[in-house]
């Protein structure tokens, strides 16, 4: 793992090193020192401190939201620091706990999981998927159950490339179902089995937030198959 130097750490770390761990779709992910702690940064995000005020503002209400959605369960705290990194911009870090031993759902083996534990998971699955979807109902959003992957900022810009769209869309509509995920997360923990770790809203225009809802929504119908193909239930 490589690690990142930047006095935009300084409220969590003395040496202002911290080991990346993952990439998504806009975040870096960085652990702390002492293993506690998960600190996030959207490079793309920031500004001047009002402007970072209005941002976390605006995430935390959103993270709220989508863990009162999935319930204690299913869901873990985030916290929302600003901190004014190398260049003077003011960032936004998120701190969640660090999951010792956890692994995103993208990772199992389902093949080497016995009969009792691919029906729990299923079960949870089949929980988390129906929380979602009364959430849609109640207010035309859900959280993002799926999630992506990247290995720095440089594979995320060219991944936006206009030539990569189809690949994209195959992605989206065909690759990426709940059992493959990267933003759930299976735990050791029996009080939380399965947690999302990502609680970013879409940040798009309000047409293209409306479709691609609605698509997740009836993704969902795919991914119950996909759960009692795999799962059994």
């Amino acid at each position: 793992m490589s690690t990142y130097a930047d006095v935009v750490f300084a409220p969590i770390d003395r040496d202002l090193a911290l080991e990346r761990i993952a990439g998504g779709n806009e975040t870096e992910v960085y652990r702390s020192d002492d293993g506690r702690y998960v600190a996030k940064l959207k490079s793309e995000l920031g500004g001047s401190q009002a402007e970072a005020l209005a941002q976390a503002s605006a995430m935390r209400a959103a993270a709220e939201t989508f863990a009162a959605c999935l319930g204690s369960t299913y869901a873990i705290p985030s916290y929302y620091v600003l901190a004014r990194e190398n260049s003077g911009r003011v960032q936004i870090l998120v701190l969640q706990p660090f999951l010792q031993a956890a692994r995103p759902l993208s990772a199992l083996d389902y093949r080497t999981l016995p009969l009792h534990a691919r029906r729990s998971l299923g079960a949870h699955l089949q929980t988390i998927i129906r929380r979602a979807e009364a959430m849609y109902r109640a207010t035309g959003s859900m959280p993002d159950l799926y999630g992506r992957t990247s290995t720095s900022k440089t594979e995320r810009q060219r991944d936006r490339a206009l030539y990569k769209l189809p690949r994209r869309l195959w992605s989206f509509l065909v690759e990426r179902t709940l059992l493959r995920s990267h933003n759930l997360m299976q735990t050791n923990d029996p009080m939380r089995p399965i947690v999302l770790v990502d609680y970013d809203f879409v940040r798009r225009g309000w047409l293209y937030r409306q479709i691609y809802f609605l698509v997740r929504r009836l993704l969902f119908y795919r991914d119950r198959i996909a759960i009692r193909v795999v799962l059994g239930r």
